[in-house]
């Protein structure tokens, strides 16, 4: 329903008469329509593909609006089948191309900034999906939307438990024309009222909204209406009653096709349910939940691909252009050369070469040789201690043991740390390698706003520091937080860099933080004039906030 409402407003801006030339340019990209086709038959896999493809079209014509249309249909869909920060990622590539000139392009605007606070709230991340309505309200023309928009920050205030504030945002949504937003409205406002202990206005809210929802077959409007009466009558006490709603919601999810809400009415119903219906509900829940998070794996997956395939293609294109001229102008260049430039040329650069690979060579044998002396006298002797300790104290038992060989584990990582890295490579390129290399079947790995620019004016020293540091996090994540989500947020702020990290894993408390191989991270910061917090009372999962200065 979340995402209904994001389709329902990219699909009136689609079908707007009233802009011209960009429009009807638009509308020429058979990509772009046949993706629109898909959309409407809801076969959302094909619809992106060919939303991509639009999106490619639009780009050899530089047509912006016709760009920023396709990938605002593009996140809309990551974030239907649960790719959410995909969905961001894309959006906010649509947010950088639109201009606010016209109603066209705001109105394009509006609606991406919708699609962002939508995946924002999935994330729990409500301030900033807050953020995003309130953007979204300056920028809408409608005043329906806008009252829309006032009933989806005041049910964010809900989540956050701010109870008072969502109440006067429904109040404010309550001025709607239209039936459909009215009835939303007026059940959050029911909800918000049983939270605060106001049981008769409640009730009365949460009924008049079924009313409203029954009366114009609204299936989606029932469902949640549903929803919230099977929670208030829980609220009272009521089984029975509770019971009977939770039943009414898990059939008309079943007629929806919603799989999360359908999620929502079995836990409702295994609650509630005597023991001997309980189990069985217990397993059509196990098996949706397993059927639903394999859906998502795979759709991330699939939009992921299509993307890096499309930008392999370009990628390719521009090289095969590239190697064009380049045979272009060595046939021109042939024809000019005289056979003595040409020896002597031969000549000098074999020469640079030699000398160029014995320079190379003489540096590598010396890095050899400093690394296998540190392994030596490090590695080799560090374990021979523990060993000698091992067999002639009777007292050094396993604890001791292990504390030894950490400290030669961690003297081992620092020698392998200072191998100097290839100065080809971009920066960025190489912290998305990293961050890919620790991805597998249990761990999806995510970066967002990795870009060339972030990393321009940051010297080599600190970039060496900064991998070092994404590393030891990500060592960490794997030996210790069993987390299957992993995201590293980078964002360039005047002359300074924000790192986030996240994870949805165990977490960690405060007195295990320097246990947990982090002390090295802290150290690696100080040396680059930085901070580092550690989230460690989130709900779920680890937050760090790593910020440095650039110069």
């Amino acid at each position: 329903m979340k995402i209904y409402y994001s389709i329902l407003l990219i699909l009136i801006i689609s079908c707007n008469k009233s802009n011209d030339n960009i429009v009807e340019k638009s509308h020429t990209n058979i990509f772009y329509n046949k993706a629109t086709e898909y959309r409407d038959k809801k076969l959302f896999d094909s619809a992106f593909l060919y939303y991509n493809n639009a999106k490619e079209e639009f780009s050899n014509d530089n047509d912006t609006i016709g760009i920023a249309k396709s990938l605002i249909n593009m996140s809309v869909i990551m974030s239907d089948k649960g790719d959410l920060y995909g969905s961001i990622e894309t959006a906010i590539e649509a947010r950088k191309i639109l201009v606010k000139k016209d109603s066209l392009s705001t109105s394009l605007l509006a609606s991406n900034l919708n699609t962002l606070a939508i995946s924002s709230k999935e994330l729990r991340n409500f301030s900033d999906a807050i953020k995003y309505y309130e953007e979204a309200i300056n920028l809408s023309n409608e005043e329906n939307h806008r009252l829309a928009y006032f009933n989806n920050i005041g049910d964010s205030y809900l989540k956050l438990g701010e109870t008072e504030t969502a109440i006067l945002y429904f109040q404010k949504a309550l001025k709607t024309t239209d039936s459909i937003d009215y009835a939303r409205a007026l059940n959050n406002l029911g909800k918000a009222e049983y939270i605060r202990k106001n049981k008769y206005s409640a009730y009365n809210n949460l009924e008049k909204a079924f009313f409203i929802r029954n009366k114009t077959k609204d299936e989606w409007g029932l469902n949640s209406s549903f929803a919230s009466l099977s929670d208030f009558f829980l609220h009272e006490n009521n089984k029975r009653k509770s019971l009977f709603y939770a039943h009414e919601m898990y059939k008309i999810s079943k007629k929806l096709n919603s799989p999360d809400d359908q999620i929502e009415a079995l836990q409702k119903l295994i609650i509630l349910e005597e023991p001997e219906f309980s189990k069985s509900f217990f397993k059509i829940y196990q098996k949706l939940s397993d059927s639903i998070q394999t859906s998502r794996s795979k759709a991330k997956n699939q939009f992921a691909l299509i993307r890096f395939d499309s930008e392999k293609n370009k990628a390719d294109n521009l090289k095969l252009q590239k190697d064009n001229t380049v045979k272009d102008f060595q046939i021109y260049s042939i024809s000019i050369l005289s056979l003595i430039v040409a020896v002597v040329g031969i000549i000098w650069y074999r020469k640079r070469k030699q000398r160029l690979l014995l320079e190379s060579e003489n540096k590598l044998k010396e890095q050899q040789l400093k690394t296998s002396k540190k392994v030596h006298d490090v590695v080799a002797n560090g374990i021979y201690q523990v060993m000698t300790k091992i067999e002639n104290q009777n007292d050094f038992n396993k604890e001791q043991a292990l504390d030894e060989l950490e400290f030669v584990y961690e003297k081992s990582r620092d020698i392998s740390y200072e191998n100097t890295d290839s100065h080809d490579e971009k920066f960025n390129e190489k912290i998305s390698k990293l961050v890919a290399s620790f991805k597998n079947d249990e761990i999806n790995t995510f970066t967002v706003g990795n870009q060339e620019e972030t990393w321009e004016t940051v010297t080599k020293s600190t970039q060496t520091e900064i991998y070092q540091i994404i590393r030891e996090l990500l060592v960490n994540m794997k030996k210790h937080s069993e987390a299957n989500n992993v995201v590293f947020k980078f964002e360039k702020i005047n002359n300074l860099i924000n790192i986030s990290y996240a994870d949805n894993g165990i977490g960690i408390s405060d007195e295990l933080i320097f246990k947990n191989g982090l002390s090295n991270t802290v150290s690696r910061i100080e040396n680059i004039n930085g901070k580092i917090t550690f989230e460690t009372k989130t709900e779920k999962g680890l937050k760090v906030n790593i910020s440095f200065p650039v110069s």
